[in-house]
Order: C-alpha cells, then sequence, then structure tokens
C-alpha cells in the first residue's frame, strides 16, 4: 500500500504552496489526507484540497463519521504528518502540548508516527525568543523542523520566515518515508568557503560558492542518512531535513566538526577551507597609507587529516581542487592523509559552476565522472562511497 501523509494546513497566506505541495505528493502515488485549522479555511477553501487530494478534507470535529475519534484515526493511519504551513501560533501549540482543534488534536494522539513542521510567518516573528524557544522545544521532542527559507515575504519585508517550496518540502517527505541505503548513517558534511578576518571587514577567502557541498547534502539525504551540514559563508539554502551549522572560520569549523564526529558514521570534507590566516587581526579598518601592507599568515589547522587520525575515525571522503596535475596532487593528499576516498577537480573548471568534472581516487585507482550538474555528481559519490563501504564490510574477517 502507498504512505499515507496526513497534510495539515495551518492560517496563513504559504496555505496555496500546500495546495501544489498536495497535487506533487498525489502525483508522487502517496494517499494524502489533508486537515485544515479554522483559519486556514479563510486562505483557501477546502474544496481545493478535496479535488487534489481526492479524499474529503478534516476541518473540525462535525467531521467524524465514526466514533467521535478522528482526531486519533487520522494520526494513526497516517505514516508520516507534515504540517505546512505551521503558523507560530501552530508551532506554540505543539510546543506546548495544546489540543484545541483537530489537526493540533492529532499531532498530540500520533503515538510513534513522525511529525515534520514547516514554518513560514513574518520574519520578526521567526526571529521573536518565544518561537525559537518553541523551535527549539520541538526539536527536543524529536520534531523535524523544515526550513523557512530566506526571500521576499508576503508582507513585503525580505528575510527568514519564507515556508519552503512545495518540491523542497515534497523531496524532504519521500526522503523519509522511502528511507535509501544509508538509513542508519549519520553523515558530518562541511561545504562552502571559509573566511579569515584580516580586520573587522576585510578578510581572506576564496571563490567557493558551497554548491558542490550542499549538492552532496542532498544526495545523501536521499540515501536515507541523517544530515549535519557545517557551512562556511555561501547564499544558498539549507537542504530540507539537513541540520545546518553556520560557521564563519575555519577555526569554527574545526570546532563544529570536533564536537560532532563522534556521533558520525560518514566524514564529508567538502569545504574549501582556508589554508592560512593572519596572524594578527586588527580590531579597527586598516587604513590605506599608500605604503606596501606585510601580512604575516599562520597555517590553518587541517581538519580532515585530523578526523581521519582519530582512533574511531568515521569513514573520510576528501577532496581537492587543483589547477594542474590532477591525478599526481590529489593521490599525493590521499595518501598523506590516509583517506580511503578523494574526489579530485581542476578549480577552473568547477568554481562557481552549476556543473563539474570530477575524478575518484581509491586503492583501486581512479575513477573519472563524465561532466555533469554537481546533484549527479554528488549521486554518483554517495554510490561509490556505498560501493567502497561494502567492499570494505566483506573483506572483515
Amino acid at each position: 500500500m502507498n504512505p499515507t501523509i496526513l497534510l495539515g494546513v495551518t492560517g496563513g497566506i504559504a496555505a496555496y504552496k500546500a495546495a501544489e505541495l498536495t497535487r506533487l505528493l498525489v502525483k508522487d502515488g502517496l494517499r494524502v489526507q489533508v486537515a485544515m485549522t479554522e483559519a486556514a479555511t479563510r486562505f483557501v477553501g477546502p474544496l481545493t484540497f478535496q479535488a487534489l487530494s481526492g479524499r474529503p478534507v478534516l476541518t473540525g470535529w462535525a467531521d467524524d463519521t465514526g466514533a467521535g475519534m478522528a482526531h486519533i484515526d487520522a494520526a494513526r493511519a497516517a505514516d508520516l504528518i507534515l504540517v505546512a504551513p505551521a503558523s507560530a501560533d501552530f508551532l506554540a501549540k505543539l510546543a506546548q502540548g495544546l489540543a484545541d482543534d483537530l489537526l493540533s488534536a492529532s499531532c498530540l494522539a500520533r503515538g510513534n508516527v513522525p511529525l515534520a513542521v514547516a514554518p513560514a510567518m513574518n520574519r520578526e516573528m521567526w526571529a521573536h525568543p518565544a518561537t525559537r524557544r518553541n523551535v527549539a522545544q520541538l526539536k527536543q521532542d524529536g520534531v523535524a523542523i523544515l526550513g523557512p527559507g530566506t526571500g521576499e515575504q508576503a508582507c513585503s519585508e525580505w528575510g527568514e520566515g519564507r515556508m519552503l517550496e512545495p518540491d523542497e518540502l515534497r523531496r524532504a517527505v519521500l526522503t523519509r518515508l522511502r528511507p535509501g541505503p544509508w538509513a542508519h548513517c549519520r553523515v558530518l558534511i562541511t561545504a562552502g568557503p571559509t573566511f579569515e578576518a584580516l580586520d573587522p571587514v576585510r578578510g581572506l577567502t576564496n571563490l567557493s560558492s558551497g554548491k558542490m557541498g550542499y549538492a552532496v547534502a542532498q544526495a545523501a539525504l536521499e540515501a536515507g542518512a541523517a544530515v549535519t551540514l557545517v557551512s562556511g559563508p555561501t547564499c544558498l539554502a539549507n537542504p530540507p531535513a539537513a541540520e545546518h551549522v553556520a560557521v564563519l572560520s575555519a577555526s569554527q569549523m574545526r570546532e563544529a566538526v570536533l564536537a560532532r564526529v563522534p556521533q558520525t558514521d560518514i566524514f564529508i570534507a567538502v569545504a574549501a577551507v582556508a589554508d592560512y590566516r593572519p596572524a594578527q587581526v586588527s580590531p579597527v579598518k586598516l587604513k590605506k597609507t599608500g605604503a606596501p601592507l606585510h601580512l604575516e599568515l599562520i597555517p590553518n589547522p587541517d581538519i580532515l587529516a585530523e578526523v581521519a587520525a582519530l582512533p574511531d575515525a568515521p569513514f573520510c571522503v576528501g577532496f581537492a581542487a587543483e589547477t594542474g596535475h590532477l591525478a599526481q596532487a590529489a593521490e599525493a593528499k590521499r595518501r598523506s592523509k590516509h583517506l580511503p576516498l578523494l574526489v579530485g577537480n581542476l578549480a577552473q573548471d568547477t568554481l562557481g559552476r552549476e556543473d563539474a568534472e570530477l575524478v575518484f581516487f581509491d586503492d583501486r585507482g581512479m575513477h573519472p565522472q563524465a561532466r555533469a550538474d554537481k546533484l549527479t555528481q554528488a549521486r554518483r559519490l554517495i554510490e561509490h562511497i556505498q560501493e567502497l563501504m561494502t567492499a570494505m564490510k566483506t573483506r572483515q574477517p
């Protein structure tokens, strides 16, 4: 039988996106039961969702045609409950265990059915300490928080609080319902550049866009993994369902990685970490004087080498962006850090682009990958890692 989604819709202009989400989920073969709060019906009519889902919409206690247990029946019949959009008010209800309508009661009565919410609200409401406390409590209670995104809002303001787009939510739902080979894997990924401050306004960085690392995170999610993405500064949206840890410098990235390595099965170091940082950071802006400016640079820690050298190191994958002699440089890096797998590419052909041409280096040799978009390459990488890990388990006594 196809999986069943209980799709909760709460009051907010983003309710119109839930209609498109319903259509996409039904197209994927899922059974969608929509439950709406009274406030949600003021934005989109229940008949819209009934037409898209092919099922009567639950809007209140009066919809119960059984033994007065619609809130329990709807929750227990589902493989996943997704509330999208989830208003600030509804997040507060969930955090406090309130159940004054059918949807909130269903969430409270769900038993072991997983619950995910897609927040949608004004940026100030999202940033309010009360909302932050409620979200933290929901995370502690095991509720998956999908988003929110950043962009233009219905109030004409710009910021964090937009509900994720329907296709993003669709992918997050499918990831949860159709677990892949990494269903029990915990994957830690670094992405993007680092920024090493010279003074309060300037710093040393590089041209990494973070697109490859974010694509690897998405591919790992598709494989069923629990993903933590430690990212330097980028303009990219966090893949839905991945834990996102924002850092700036190499030292901050190292600290974030080492704190999470003990709970990690696979570590994929995609980030373009700065090799050096200024020995001294000026507390004030450095003024232009016309004279040469001399900077003393000191090495940054090698995060990947440090993790790979741990006694109980996870399966480690490195990336090497070179400008020439790729095979020699990449293989030398792999061997020096004792890595089972390293991904090499030419920086001038990859940085900032939507596609990439990669080469996988492992104990069996070189494995060139034809040029493709970065998500396709990321999926190839996940498959290659799976092959290597399976082979390693086969060789174990």
